[in-house]
């Protein structure tokens, strides 16, 4: 019969030789001998008992709870790996969840926007899509703008996106008005709508310059999904608000 010395047993389970004293000391795992010195001596019995015990003690039970369950002669050999098969599966399932939260807010870090999928669509409305985000760092992700952008909106809370999205529907119903009352797009009133857009965005994003905000006038009518968000609003918005922001870029770039 193979016996171990503590020194052993500690290198073979990893554990220090303070903790198998201590393990002895409280009677949760005592070495089967004892050389004449008094050295404890292990055997393959004490080390299947020490694989259960760090088992016990990986899934968070205490040591008194952990001499419970093995001092418990009514379970058999072949129960305590069927519980232990219980309790891996359901660990298992507790740190994949775990893992995918991790992610998303890997991801959502990444996209600069802290929102769960319900949230996104809470304060942004059933027209969300998550594949813009993902669209737009392909697109911009190389521009200084977007790393700008992250850096702010990797900050903001739910309640900041919610404002965000009330100023937006504010700034659009404002847009909407001026363009309703007849009021040309190169007018003072136009463009001062233009200028209230552009400091939207650098006031929530990154610093809009007035070339930046003239490239944003020639998305808003070179892509049909910015289109139509205007469209909606009002027939003939998106074309206005472009010339718009480039008669306010204009001016002041003049």
């Amino acid at each position: 019969m193979s016996t171990y010395s503590v020194g052993q047993v500690a290198a073979i389970a990893k554990v220090t030789v303070r903790t198998l004293h201590h393990y002895d000391e409280i009677g949760l795992l005592s070495p089967s001998g004892r050389t004449p010195a008094g050295y404890r001596r292990y055997e393959d019995a004490d080390l299947d008992r020490l694989q259960q015990i760090l088992f016990y003690r990986e899934l968070g039970f205490s040591l008194e709870e952990i001499a419970s369950i093995l001092d418990d002669d009514s379970v058999s050999p072949t129960e305590h790996l069927r519980r232990q098969h219980q309790l891996i599966t359901s660990r298992i399932a507790q740190l994949q969840e775990m893992a995918a939260a991790v992610e998303q807010a890997m991801e959502a870090r990444r996209m600069g926007i802290q929102l769960t999928p319900e949230e996104k669509f809470e304060v942004f409305g059933a027209d969300y899509q998550e594949s813009w985000e993902t669209e737009a760092e392909q697109r911009w992700g190389h521009t200084e703008a977007w790393k700008q952008s992250q850096q702010r909106t990797g900050q903001y809370s739910k309640a900041d996106w919610q404002r965000i999205q009330t100023e937006t529907e504010s700034l659009n119903s404002r847009l909407a008005e001026v363009f309703r009352s007849g009021a040309a797009a190169d007018s003072a009133e136009a463009m001062e709508a233009a200028e209230a857009h552009r400091r939207h965005i650098s006031g929530n994003f990154y610093d809009c310059t007035y070339e930046i905000h003239r490239g944003i006038a020639g998305m808003y009518v070179a892509d049909p999904r910015f289109t139509a968000t205007y469209e909606k609003l009002a027939v003939g918005l998106a074309q206005w608000l472009h010339d718009a922001m480039v008669a306010n870029a204009d001016a002041h770039q003049a």
